[in-house]
């Protein structure tokens, strides 16, 4: 067995069995991420248990826990911040890599493109069709944190993720926008494949309704220069249209309500971009960039 200077960070809550899946798709991989960090949100008595048990098996494994709830994001931060590695593979509970070498290819491309901050892969879920792997790489807007990679001393120099228990439509939008108004860029590519084991079934779940409404002002009151207030409006507005076409009616009205709650105890992360990063990355999340990425640097 190889080892590469990768660290792997899993925020996780109350899953075990999704958990224990993931360290197995994880060893299989060749090489090994040096360590795996496991952070354990606030409340779960049994996830230290599990992983006390394996750790025989797991060497590599890191826990450590919060002593309040944070969230993924908030788990993230912390899991983050004890690597070892610059270069830290991000997973979620109940996702994992495909391809057996999937951290040398993460390797490689970060090699290739120091101005990159995060890559990401692309995500597969249950019931959908695994594509073959491509070697092709884009420069996006955003990526999916349960399928990414970061360079540990950019993510610190943006001071991580705002902790949120319900981050749906804040999370890694919000990043990457702060990295992209730092100059930084956000690349992902289908090379990477990650497999993420739930049917999304949850995104119809009241709490991820109001969520995906609140956290849409949340961004726009944090990031957007006040001329341009409008646009984070017009994105909330577009929403909730959205939600009511497709009969998600519960949790709009908390959403909305949850509004001034939210940004009150969230005002201290104020940090607006400058206006013409908002328009470009707005661009760019509807016009990715084709990078080129020849065969012989990978």
């Amino acid at each position: 067995m190889t080892v590469c200077d990768v660290s792997v960070v899993i925020p996780t809550y109350q899953r075990v069995d999704d958990l224990r899946l993931a360290l197995a798709k994880i060893e299989q991989c060749e090489p090994q991420p040096q360590e795996i960090v496991v952070h354990i949100d606030f409340g779960d008595k049994v996830t230290e248990p599990f992983l006390h048990s394996v750790q025989e098996k797991y060497q590599n494994i890191k826990i450590i826990s919060s002593d309040h709830r944070v969230g993924p994001g908030g788990g993230r931060n912390k899991a983050i911040a004890v690597a070892k590695n610059n270069i830290v593979a991000s997973f979620d509970d109940d996702s994992y890599p495909i391809d057996k070498d999937y951290f040398s290819r993460l390797l490689k491309i970060f090699t290739a493109f120091p101005d990159v901050a995060v890559v990401g892969a692309a995500i597969y879920h249950q019931n959908e069709t695994i594509e073959d792997d491509q070697f092709e790489i884009y420069q996006e807007h955003s990526f999916i944190g349960c399928g990414c990679a970061y360079r540990k001393d950019i993510f610190l120099e943006m001071q991580g993720y705002v902790e949120l228990p319900v981050a749906y439509g804040m999370e890694e939008v919000d990043l990457s926008l702060r990295l992209y108004n730092a100059q930084w860029k956000v690349l992902i590519s289908p090379w990477l494949r990650v497999f993420h084991d739930t049917s999304l079934t949850h995104h119809t779940k009241p709490k991820i309704t109001a969520a995906s409404i609140s956290n849409q002002i949340l961004l726009t009151y944090l990031r957007y220069p006040i001329c341009l207030w409008w646009i984070g409006f017009g994105q909330t507005l577009s929403r909730i249209i959205w939600l009511v076409k497709h009969r998600r009616f519960a949790g709009i009205f908390s959403g909305i309500i949850n509004i001034p709650i939210l940004i009150a105890s969230n005002y201290q992360h104020r940090s607006v971009v400058k206006s013409d990063s908002l328009k470009s990355f707005l661009y760019l999340k509807r016009n990715p960039i084709v990078e080129t990425f020849e065969r012989k640097e990978a």
